[in-house]
Parts: C-alpha cells; structure tokens; sequence
C-alpha cells in the first residue's frame, strides 16, 4: 500500500478550535512517514471565521453553499481528495491525529478498504467521556442501527474513519444523507459494494462545544431508517 494521505475535516463556526487543531495535525504530518499529505478544511457555511483562519494556516479550503451538514461536508472533502488514503477527523480532534496509525495499520493488515475508529471494542480508551445521558443514547442508536441495516458495528459515529481512496470515490459520490446520519450509511453502501471495512479501537476524549444538540441527535435515530429505504429504492446502485 501506498502511504499518501488527504484529511478531510469539516467545520462549523470553529474559528476558536480549528488553529491549534492544524498546528497539531500539521507537526504530525511533518514528522510522519506518509509520503504525501494534504490537510483539507471544509466549511460548512460557517458564520465566524473559520475559512479564514484555515487558510491562514496554509491549507486547503472548501466551501459548501451554505450550512449544508456534516454528511455534506464530508462528502465535499473526500470527493476532493487527492491522496491513495482519506482520513475524516473532527475539527476538535477528540481522537489524537496519530491515532491514523493503528487504522492505517489495521488496513494494512486485513486488506481492508475501511478502517473505522471505535470507542465501543476498548472502552478503557477513552479518557473523558461524554455525559451519561449522551453515551446512553450512542449505545442504544447503535443497537438499533445494528437491527436495522445489519452491520456489526459497535460504534459507528466515532469521527475518525479511514477509506482507502479509490473506494472512497465509489461511497461517497452514492451517499445522499446530508446530516449525522452518513456515517452509517457511507459504511452501508461500502458493505453494499464489497468493500472490507474493519473497526479499530481509538483512544478518544470528548471536547465541549459539540454542535450536534439534542433534537438533531433524537432525529438520528431515523436515518437507518432512511438508508434501507434508499437501499430498496435502488440508489446505492
């Protein structure tokens, strides 16, 4: 396998974390082994100055039109990307950005097009955890995801995945979910198209100043839904 790498992290009005998140990513790039690297901010229509301080850091930068949605934002950036692997991370990077190793490696390893980081397989990774309320509900919405669209993932909203690239065209250019929900149907279409995904426990901390509130987060609970309706109508064709 190849070692080049495009990241792919979308941002909402995260003028305040972004900075010292690209100093990170960028100092881990500079000491790694990837043989390319590319850094890609998409900004999801944000209202402060997001796109701004991003390309004040030198990197490249996408602009939806308008506050599209995480799933949109996602699609727009891996579409773009022009490394063999692309890596989503979190503008917050609850997950180290070093963590990529232990996916990359996982990948290697299993022949896997997939790699997804995980909080559920090893729990003792993680260091702050999300309130309880919230950790609740990401179990429950994981044993009803399971039930609904078959997959055996025990934690598929961990904001840290890797797709060989090539089969990242494949999905992505195939997912319609614009919001929360494309996490899980982006690991169904790519199951759909025989692509081998693997789940990889991450170490992972929770940071406050989540932009998924409450209501967006009881509404998820429909979007497996929608993904086997979409799988029955044909589109992940």
């Amino acid at each position: 396998m190849k070692r080049s790498l495009s990241i792919i992290i979308p941002a909402y009005n995260e003028e305040k974390r972004l900075p010292a998140s690209l100093v990170k990513v960028q100092e881990y790039l500079a000491g790694s082994k990837w043989e390319f690297s590319e850094i890609i901010v998409v900004d999801d229509g944000s209202r402060d100055r997001t796109a701004q301080v991003a390309r004040d850091a030198g990197v490249k930068v996408l602009q939806n039109p308008g506050n599209r949605g995480k799933g949109y934002s996602v699609k727009h950036g891996m579409l773009a990307a022009t490394g063999e692997w692309s890596l989503l991370t979190d503008a917050d990077l609850s997950s180290p950005i070093g963590e990529v190793e232990k996916l990359w490696d996982a990948a290697e390893r299993s022949g896997a097009e997939v790699a997804i980081g995980s909080r559920a397989v090893d729990r003792s990774l993680v260091g702050v955890h999300q309130s309880f309320a919230r950790e609740m509900s990401g179990r429950i919405f994981n044993a009803a995801m399971r039930v609904v669209t078959g997959l055996p993932f025990k934690d598929t909203q961990c904001g840290f995945k890797l797709f060989e690239s090539a089969a990242a065209q494949q999905v992505f250019r195939r997912q319609q979910l614009d919001g929360f929900g494309f996490d899980v149907e982006v690991l169904f279409i790519a199951r759909r198209l025989g692509y081998a995904s693997i789940e990889v426990p991450v170490r992972w901390d929770n940071v406050e100043g989540t932009k998924v509130s409450l209501w967006l987060g009881v509404t998820a609970f429909l979007d497996p839904l929608k993904v086997r309706r979409n799988a029955l109508q044909g589109k992940y064709r």
